[in-house]
């Protein structure tokens, strides 16, 4: 029998943290991707100039991603039970820091996705609502951030359950 101190469950919740926020943040990039991936191509068949211009949603959907594997990095390096006692405390803190950050970016990949693909089929038509649609798509990718912040400090707090 080996001397884990701690509980033996919390792993798994440490774990499925770091899934989740990989998890649904990727679902995020991917529905934002491709949903406004089909309004530049559709765009692209009226106007194909503006293509590149278009891709900007695009590039905002796939950072989504990026964030849920920086807080899934962080997660998964603060667990090791053999180094240090992890306790349920410290599991919720990692799984509550990875639905945080995953539902965000899920969420916010919803967002772009639907304004994005919106935004480029309108800026075919009317070239003046550029701006006003980058301004949308930061304001939707600003809720990713936010997930991806209030993720970091829940991971901060694990560990800080019982003072050794």
């Amino acid at each position: 029998m080996s001397a884990f101190s701690g509980d033996e469950t919390a792993p798994f919740f440490g774990f499925l943290g770091a899934a989740a926020a990989l998890v649904f943040s990727c679902m995020g990039a991917a529905y934002g991707t491709a949903k406004s991936g089909v309004g530049v191509a559709s765009m692209g068949v009226m106007r194909p100039e503006l293509v590149m211009k278009s891709i900007v949603p695009v590039v905002m959907a796939g950072v989504l991603g990026i964030y849920g594997l920086i807080i899934a990095v962080i997660i998964s390096t603060g667990i090791n039970p053999k180094a240090k006692s992890y306790y349920l405390f410290d599991g919720y803190a990692h799984l509550s820091s990875g639905l945080a950050c995953g539902l965000a970016g899920l969420s916010a990949g919803m967002a772009i996705g639907i304004v994005g693909d919106a935004g480029v089929r309108a800026n075919a038509q009317q070239p003046k609502l550029f701006v006003g649609m980058i301004l949308i798509l930061i304001f939707a990718e600003a809720l990713a951030l936010y997930g991806l912040i209030v993720g970091i400090i829940l991971s901060s707090r694990a560990g800080q359950s019982r003072a050794e």
